[in-house]
């Protein structure tokens, strides 16, 4: 997948050397994200990285990049919020 949905200034690779996984990867954004931190709710995903069993989303409409658990269903549990995408990679 070619970084064109990435954020402006960020490639793949300077994901991988952030986040310190080399094996991560861009994912499709036609899955359930929901929010665990606090009230239930379901995210609508803009950006999906993938990190094995972990995630970051991007979502539609919200400034925050959220980290969750990757199930076998493709579904994602997201479960605390950072302000930007290096201080989420940083937090792997």
């Amino acid at each position: 997948m070619t970084d064109t949905r990435l954020p402006e200034g960020w490639t793949l690779q300077r994901i991988r050397d952030v986040s310190g996984d080399q094996e991560a990867v861009v994912l499709g954004t036609d899955r359930v994200v929901r929010l665990v931190l606090g009230t239930l709710r379901t995210l609508r995903p803009e950006l999906v990285l993938g990190f094995h069993s972990l995630c970051i989303v991007k979502p539609l409409y919200d400034a925050d990049w959220y980290m969750g658990s990757l199930h076998a269903d493709g579904s994602v549990d997201c479960w605390t919020a950072y302000g930007d995408l290096h201080e989420a990679l940083r937090g792997l």
